[in-house]
């Protein structure tokens, strides 16, 4: 695992090393904030939950994490630089993890910097901390799902923005799988494709989390999901490493 460690060290410094993840952790917290506080009316629930922002945390992945994933790979390949990397004495399985890892910890650490958003409900009222924190959970398996995705599709094109609606567009039908508008049509119109979008649907799925249920087929979803979205990437990596 010394080569994982290496990429991701190199990759997450990379990130602090730009402007990129300082503005989109500003982004981040501030459409939290606005859409927790403002758009969702969390006062007048009148109740001491996170619901609101774990309703709105996949939408706003969906911008945000693309941006991210769209330059980890289209980028070194359009500077050259995927050849150096490759040319390491570590695995290309490797390289993947370790490029996947770093985007994944700075999602995490961009999640555990909307901290205020917790300790807002817990002056306002007594929320269940538990149920708050696998709401949380779901939501670092949501990102770590876009994630997968969007590297694997950086992986096959040198063009960042190419990279960026692709990876915008595969995590707009994960999330809007899940939605009534979508199932209920599918449902009167084609059943059997309903049940398929509720299965993929990330947003079905991180609601249990944010309810304090931790399913192991929802556990079982994500890590098969990221599992062949990374392998997904490797393959991709291998045949286009040349180009």
């Amino acid at each position: 695992m010394g080569g994982v460690a290496t990429v991701f060290r190199r990759e997450l410094a990379g990130y602090f090393a730009t402007p990129v993840a300082y503005v989109f952790i500003v982004i981040f917290l501030v459409l939290a904030g606005v859409l927790t506080f403002n758009v969702a009316g969390f006062f007048g629930r009148n109740q001491a939950d996170l619901q609101p922002f774990f309703g709105f945390v996949p939408w706003l992945f969906l911008l945000l994490v693309p941006a991210l994933t769209m330059r980890l790979w289209a980028e070194e390949r359009r500077l050259g630089t995927i050849e150096l990397l490759l040319t390491l004495p570590i695995a290309q399985w490797q390289a993947v993890v370790g490029k996947f890892l770093a985007a994944w910890a700075f999602c995490a650490i961009a999640l555990a910097l909307t901290f205020p958003l917790v300790i807002t409900v817990n002056i306002l009222g007594k929320p269940d901390n538990g149920v708050i924190a696998t709401g949380y959970l779901g939501c670092l398996l949501v990102a770590g799902a876009f994630l997968s995705v969007g590297a694997a599709i950086s992986a096959m094109t040198k063009n960042q923005v190419i990279a960026f609606v692709l990876g915008v567009t595969a995590c707009f039908f994960l999330v809007a799988a899940g939605s009534p508008v979508v199932t209920d049509f599918l449902t009167t119109r084609l059943p059997a494709l309903a049940d398929v979008a509720r299965g993929i649907s990330v947003t079905d799925r991180l609601s249990g989390f944010a309810r304090g249920v931790i399913a192991a087929r929802d556990i079982v979803f994500f890590a098969s999901f990221i599992g062949f979205f990374l392998f997904a990437n490797t393959v991709a990596v291998d045949q286009r490493k040349a180009d």
